[in-house]
């Protein structure tokens, strides 16, 4: 299978196919994101980061799989300090950096950029994050870090909790995993609620999504909690944020109404949404996750750019 020049703007541009050989390269690329193994299978090739918005993980997990991959970064994390300041258009922006760089990641606070870059660079572009929009490359490590910790997703119970609204990642995940065969169940306060577009899109995949906003009655049966960031920063109104924020918190007290082995996911970073005591846990597997993202860019960027990695 090749993907060489596709790019990855929305997980709905990959099929079922495409997402599970990504999956199945992220597993080989292992040994290489621990450092237990070397290539030079990018080398020459240069990755572009254009990052409108913080980040944390998704920014140094791109640059260290292009590292650890070979390859060269250039970019940057803040666009006051570029020629957009002075004014220039985000198609111009991506058009001299094209003319830079082999790849592109970019992550912007408007929904639609990154199909905008894709549209105006010949080289393939990711996006790393449009606003409310979609985050692809999270949604595969999401995807890669169930698979790695219960063996498989089809059938699976997967409970998304917090900001079903605003949250980008659960938009791309909740469809990814009807189309993979999990069962859903959205839990959130009601102002915060999976958008309907996205439920109906579930449901045409086959899926039969559950909303609720009782979190001990959502988490009794699942195998999977996925929490998310009540996020403040996408909130158009400062009163409805106040209202909600706290809502849910996943704490021992809760996971003993919850299976032996669920798992608790976290795209990060976490404000209080997660007790610090579940940490040590057999259920927390956020950071393992975080670190997942160094395989799965890593199968995304060869893929992207043709390269086999030997």
């Amino acid at each position: 299978m090749s993907l060489k020049g596709k790019d990855l703007v929305s997980i709905r541009d990959l099929t079922k196919e495409e997402i599970f050989y990504i999956l199945e390269r992220a597993e080989d690329m292992l040994p290489y994101a621990k450092g237990e193994k070397r290539t030079t299978a990018l080398k020459g090739k240069i990755l572009a980061t254009l990052f409108f918005e913080p980040s944390t993980r998704t920014k140094l997990s791109f640059e260290t799989a292009m590292h650890r991959l070979g390859g060269d970064v250039i970019g940057f994390s803040e666009p006051t300090m570029t020629s957009i300041r002075k004014g220039e258009t985000l198609a111009d922006t991506i058009r001299v950096v094209d003319s830079y760089s082999d790849i592109i990641v970019i992550r912007h606070s408007l929904e639609g950029s990154a199909r905008l870059a894709a549209d105006f660079a010949e080289s393939p572009v990711i996006n790393a994050g449009d606003g409310a929009g979609r985050h692809p490359t999270q949604c595969l490590l999401d995807l890669f870090t169930i698979l790695k910790e219960k063996g498989r997703i089809e059938g699976l119970k997967v409970a998304l909790v917090g900001d079903l609204k605003y949250g980008r990642t659960v938009h791309s995940l909740a469809y990814a995993l009807a189309l993979l065969g999990a069962d859903l169940i959205f839990v959130s306060p009601e102002t915060l609620r999976m958008p309907k577009e996205i439920i109906r899109d579930c449901q045409d995949l086959g899926a039969e999504p559950k909303s609720l906003t009782n979190l001990e009655r959502a988490v009794r049966d699942v195998d999977v909690i996925y929490v998310t960031r009540i996020q403040k920063e996408r909130f158009p109104d400062p009163t409805e944020y106040n209202r909600v924020v706290g809502s849910y918190r996943i704490d021992s007290e809760l996971l003993q109404h919850a299976r032996d082995d669920v798992i608790v996911m976290h795209p990060l970073p976490r404000v209080n949404e997660i007790d610090p005591e579940i940490d040590g846990t057999r259920h927390a597997v956020y950071f393992k996750q975080a670190f997942y993202g160094i395989p799965v860019r890593m199968a995304i960027l060869s893929s992207l750019l043709g390269v086999s990695v030997e």
